[in-house]
């Protein structure tokens, strides 16, 4: 399963991928692990970019979340971005004061929704 997932990430994935290694070698000397074929590093923050997660705990709640991202980019290749990325961002930054002031959760959003239905399926 890991080479057929780094093989797809890197192809069908590509955009997201590089950008996540670009990331990872702007990071520096974090700690980092390898989890079900993808590249985890510890960050300030939580994102997935192709094969490349970074988590800024080792909860293991949130490593199945953020590599539940990594799944959707197998699924959406060169469309993740602009489908998941992209809105992610505008509802993590833009939209935290309407979340705060409405009592919505972080994972209400479509996209974390979604990763949070792959996580729950106990192949990981």
């Amino acid at each position: 399963m890991s080479v057929l997932y780094v093989i797809i990430q890197c192809t069908w994935g590509i955009l997201q991928t590089f950008a996540g290694g670009v990331l990872c070698l702007l990071a520096g000397r974090r700690k980092r692990f390898f989890f079900h074929g993808a590249v985890v590093t510890e960050w300030k923050a939580s994102v997935s970019l192709g094969m490349f997660v970074f988590v800024s705990t080792k909860n293991r709640e949130l490593l199945r979340h953020e590599y539940s991202h990594t799944i959707q980019s197998l699924i959406l290749g060169p469309l993740y971005l602009p489908v998941i990325g992209l809105p992610s961002i505008v509802w993590a930054g833009l939209f935290k004061k309407y979340r705060k002031l409405r009592n919505i959760p972080y994972r209400f959003f479509y996209t974390e929704k979604w990763a949070d239905m792959i996580a729950d399926h106990k192949f990981m």
